[in-house]
């Protein structure tokens, strides 16, 4: 695709560009089509969601229900919540973030070149 009075360094950057936006729809579709699952009470409730964060199922085990006692159900419910949410985006994050930022430094790695 050469395009008259265009720079060979700008065809090569609008090569890597497009390459960029086919991982990154990529990397897109699998956190949506991904689940994680989030946990509370030693497992006594189980939020599972998509990537995209949709909840796609919810478990209670009975023992986790004392009627007299709903708002430590209810704790639980959004605790598992949060913990499914968080590993949503650190799914997110996996599979997005080194595509839209690469210069961010990897898990353990101290950013800046160690000065901070």
């Amino acid at each position: 695709m050469t395009t008259p009075n265009m720079p060979a360094d700008m065809q090569e950057l609008m090569r890597q560009a497009a390459e960029v936006q086919a991982a990154l729809q990529k990397a897109q579709e699998e956190l949506l089509s991904a689940t994680v699952t989030g946990t509370a009470g030693g497992e006594l409730v189980t939020v599972t969601m998509t990537g995209g964060a949709e909840i796609t199922d919810l478990t209670i085990k009975p023992e986790a229900v004392d009627p007299e006692d709903v708002e430590t159900l209810q704790d639980l419910i959004l605790a598992a919540y949060r913990d499914a949410h968080t590993k949503a985006g650190q799914l997110a994050q996996e599979k997005i973030g080194p595509l839209t930022n690469p210069q961010q430094p990897a898990p353990g790695e101290i950013p800046f070149g160690g000065i901070i």
